[in-house]
């Protein structure tokens, strides 16, 4: 096992927050907190508790795994998760279109 001098997970949040198309202060707004402080915390100047992250997986619909993948022993492609994890807000014409385009370059191989 690595050694883990300092655990950064801001980026993991940003992407999550952009990928599902929310806005700091609707995350802010729905988490109980400020949106300095979620720029904070997407900076890596803030450290989230245990009950913001929990609130903030919640909202993105994602576990705690997907946030820490890259201090963690297993590996899985997370940048697939991260840019379908906002799929459920899509409307069902763009849904479809991602699952025709699923389908077509399954078949093409």
């Amino acid at each position: 096992m690595r050694k883990i001098s300092t655990i950064r997970i801001g980026e993991a949040l940003q992407k999550l927050r952009k990928s599902n198309g929310y806005i700091q202060e609707k995350i802010a707004e729905e988490v109980g907190v400020s949106p300095r402080y979620i720029s904070d915390v997407e900076q890596d100047r803030a450290k989230p508790s245990y009950e913001i992250l929990v609130k903030m997986c919640n909202i993105y619909n994602v576990g705690l795994d997907q946030i820490f993948s890259k201090y963690l022993n297993f590996k899985q492609n997370k940048t697939l998760e991260y840019g379908i994890s906002g799929y459920e807000k899509l409307n069902s014409e763009d849904k479809k279109t991602i699952e025709y385009l699923i389908n077509f370059f399954n078949k093409s191989k």
